[in-house]
């Protein structure tokens, strides 16, 4: 059966008649030009909106991906928190405890959180909230480290001077260097008037009042280093003595009569190494004492715990608080 073609017409209102409509082959191509066009610009708007507010079945995958990636993120820096908080109470006990129990130096924090690398360390993981993100926990697992690292390394320190307690301790000067009932303490350490210059100055060590050739004792096991009059970088002290007891630990002896050790000798704690005398720049016949831990000048009546008594020791110390003249 053949179809029948459909016309379009129009009323005339000046003939008042239907005419049939005829249009152009122009027309026809302007009107599917623009049905198409719209069509195609209604598609893409369907596209863009779809896009903005509907993942496609990877980009689901991916934005899964991503948060379980952020949750364990998240679960990991929990985890460097808390390792953390216990480094942290291990760094204290090294400083505080263990290190003062050895009396050597603390670490510092200043060393335990130097710096790792540069910023261009970081600069792969960009500026977007993920890598931010991610930059940070790499930082802090990397402090974590550096400070694990120095922290191994100073229980091993701790460990080295446990196992050589003994020998520190017999190098410790741990007594008096004149017996306790021959001498007197008359200047402590700290700002004193010097007798012979006559003005204030730090008085680096302690003086003690005995006879003219009382006998010097060493403080603690070691090596002499010094033994003469006027020694180079010595002036004013005389006779000196100088012993090198390891682990820091120096004790100086001025103003002596005589020695009786040489350099190089090794003696032990409470072995005579010379007399008292006034020697050098002294007032009266005494022994000047210092004691040098790791370079610096310390007081050292906190090192005569060997040979006192409570009391003695608080009678010690009362008397090296005067604020009076010292003998040299």
């Amino acid at each position: 059966m053949k179809k029948r073609q459909r016309h379009t017409y129009r009323f005339n209102p000046h003939t008042l008649k239907y005419e049939k409509v005829f249009v152009s082959l122009r027309e026809r191509v302007r009107r599917i030009s623009f049905n198409v066009l719209f069509g195609v610009v209604l598609g893409v708007v369907i596209v863009v909106v779809a896009l903005q507010f509907m993942d496609s079945p990877k980009e689901r995958v991916l934005r899964r991906e991503v948060a379980q990636y952020k949750h364990q993120t998240r679960l990991l820096n929990e985890r460097v928190t808390r390792a953390e908080h216990v480094l942290e109470d291990l760094e204290e006990r090294d400083d505080v405890v263990y290190r003062t129990i050895f009396e050597s130096e603390p670490i510092g924090q200043e060393r335990r959180r130097s710096g790792i690398g540069g910023v261009e360390r970081y600069a792969e993981f960009g500026n977007d909230a993920t890598g931010q993100l991610l930059r940070s926990t790499t930082e802090r697992v990397d402090d974590l480290t550096k400070r694990l690292y120095v922290e191994s390394c100073s229980l091993d320190e701790i460990y080295s001077l446990a196992r050589r307690k003994n020998d520190r301790l017999a190098a410790m000067p741990a007594i008096m260097p004149v017996a306790k009932n021959k001498c007197k303490v008359v200047s402590g350490f700290g700002m004193r008037f010097h007798p012979i210059l006559r003005y204030r100055r730090l008085h680096a060590g302690i003086d003690m009042t005995a006879r003219q050739g009382t006998p010097v004792y060493a403080t603690g096991d070691g090596v002499v280093r010094v033994a003469t009059r006027n020694a180079e970088g010595y002036a004013g002290y005389g006779v000196v003595a100088m012993i090198d007891h390891g682990f820091g630990f120096q004790t100086l002896y001025a103003h002596m009569a005589s020695v009786s050790v040489r350099p190089g000798q090794r003696v032990k704690r409470g072995e005579q190494i010379g007399t008292v005398g006034s020697s050098g720049m002294s007032s009266g016949s005494h022994l000047h004492y210092e004691v040098i831990l790791n370079g610096k000048k310390v007081d050292p009546v906190y090192y005569f715990f060997n040979d006192l008594t409570p009391a003695e020791y608080e009678e010690v110390l009362e008397a090296a608080r005067q604020d009076n003249q010292s003998m040299s």
